[in-house]
Parts: structure tokens; C-alpha cells; sequence
């Protein structure tokens, strides 16, 4: 799939690892389409990159309505979708049971609301997009016709306490990488996930100190966070090369997370 010319979007454009890949995409000739909460975000970060870059309102992954919405105008403005790459989540932190009555838990609204987020609204987004997709034009000889590329975490196999809810939400976004590859292989529609480690952004900023250093000394090299660059730059090439699908990149200077 070539990147040049062609229209991508891209949820939780506003910050992190997908203002990253909004600002990586563009750079190499891309129209993008930004969904995100975060609406203000969203028109800030495309009103920085001129026409190619296109807030899409306020968009709420878990809603069938807002993405619907959201896709509507991004097709009506670009024409017909390339890829969607879901950048957007949740983090959430609470053990399951603690000694002592007045212990704080998971709740169990906590636990629905980070699935919901995480899982549910990747599958709302990819499950939208790639009904577009299927309908389109072939982009190649190979008669691709979209990728779809979502955001996992390493906590998927290295949960650390208190992640429960969010390891399992980034667990069932791996599992959903063959199964929809295979759903959609008819369709020339390829399916990846990354799966990036500690990283530099929004949500990994309110980590206490002593944790990241933890995570960061076991790490193999570099002994240092990821740059949200570093995953921009992973899913271009995960877009420019037609022999990936179907599975997980960890992207995480090889580290394996122990109990912090």
C-alpha cells in the first residue's frame, strides 16, 4: 500500500502515538483524517498540517453513530479510505482484591469502561472502516484494498499489578488480529497490531518515576522511552509492506516486564 496520495485515519490523533502518525503521515504525502475525543485536539493538530489533515468532529470510538458519522465525512472529503490505524485508549490502574475492607479495587464499571474503550471501540472503528474498504477500488495488483492497523500493549503478555483491566483489554485486541485478517482476506484487506512498550506520552507521564526506571532497566537497548516517532514510523512501514498481516510487533527495546 503506498502512502502518497492516499487517505488514512487515524483515532487518538490529538495526542500521543497518534498525533505521532497524524504528523508522520502527512510528512510523507498522506491525507489523514483524525478521530478523537478530544475535538479542540483534533482541529489543533490538522489546523497545524494544512488541507491534508482533517479533524472529523468529536468522535467517539465506542459509539456506532460517531464513528459512522465521522467516516461519512472523512469519504466526502477524501474519497475512498486506505488504512485506519487505532492509536486512541484508555489506561486504568486497580488490583483486583486487597486485604482490608477499605481497600481501593477494580471496579466493576472500571473494568467495563477500559474493555469498552480499548477492545469494544478498536472493533466499532475497524468493523466501519473496513465495510468501506471492502466496497472500494483495488489499490494494486495484489488487490489490496485497505489496512488496518490497531494499538495493543506489551502489558497483553507482561501485565503489571493493577492492570488488569487494561491487560485484558490490549489481550483481546491481539486476538482479534487472525481472526479479522482472515475475515477480511477476501476483501484485500490486511489486519496488524502493535504492541508498543513504555513510550513518551499523555498517558505514561503520570507513571511515578521509579516505576519507569524499572521498566526501563529491564530493557535490552536502548535504556531509554520510546519516542512516539519510533511507532509512527513502524506503522508506515507496516502500510508500505503488503507481506505483513495477521499479526503482533512488539516495539519495546526488548524488554520483558517483570512485577514492578
Amino acid at each position: 500500500m503506498q502512502i502518497k496520495g492516499n487517505t488514512f485515519i487515524v483515532t487518538g490523533g490529538a495526542s500521543g502515538l497518534g498525533e505521532a502518525t497524524v504528523r508522520e503521515l502527512v510528512a510523507r504525502g498522506a491525507n489523514v483524517a483524525i478521530f478523537d475525543l478530544n475535538e479542540d485536539g483534533a482541529a489543533e493538530v490538522a489546523n497545524s498540517l494544512g488541507s491534508t489533515a482533517f479533524a472529523a468532529g468529536k468522535v467517539d470510538v465506542t459509539s456506532e453513530e460517531a464513528v459512522r458519522i465521522a467516516l461519512e465525512k472523512t469519504v466526502a472529503k477524501f474519497g475512498r479510505i486506505a488504512g485506519v490505524i487505532s492509536a486512541g485508549g484508555v489506561a486504568s490502574a486497580a488490583k483486583t482484591a486487597r486485604r482490608g475492607k477499605s481497600a481501593h479495587t477494580m471496579t466493576l464499571d472500571l473494568f467495563d469502561f477500559t474493555v469498552r474503550v480499548n477492545l469494544i471501540g478498536t472493533f466499532n472503528v475497524c468493523k466501519q472502516v473496513a465495510q468501506v474498504m471492502a466496497n472500494q477500488d483495488a489499490y494494486n495488483d495484489d488487490g489490496e484494498r485497505g489496512v488496518i492497523i490497531n494499538t495493543a500493549s506489551v502489558a497483553y503478555q507482561d501485565g503489571q499489578p493493577g492492570q488488569v483491566a487494561y491487560s485484558a483489554s490490549k489481550a483481546g485486541v491481539v486476538g482479534m488480529a487472525l481472526p479479522m485478517a482472515r475475515d477480511l482476506a477476501p476483501a484485500g484487506i490486511r489486519v496488524m497490531t502493535i504492541a508498543p512498550g513504555i513510550f513518551e506520552t499523555n498517558m505514561t507521564a503520570v507513571m511515578p518515576e521509579a516505576a519507569k526506571a524499572k521498566i526501563i532497566k529491564d530493557s535490552v537497548f536502548p535504556a531509554r522511552m520510546g519516542l512516539p516517532h519510533e511507532y509512527a514510523m513502524l506503522v508506515c512501514h507496516i502500510i508500505e509492506n503488503g507481506m505483513l498481516n495477521a499479526e503482533v510487533i512488539r516495539i519495546d527495546n526488548g524488554s520483558r516486564l517483570g512485577k514492578l
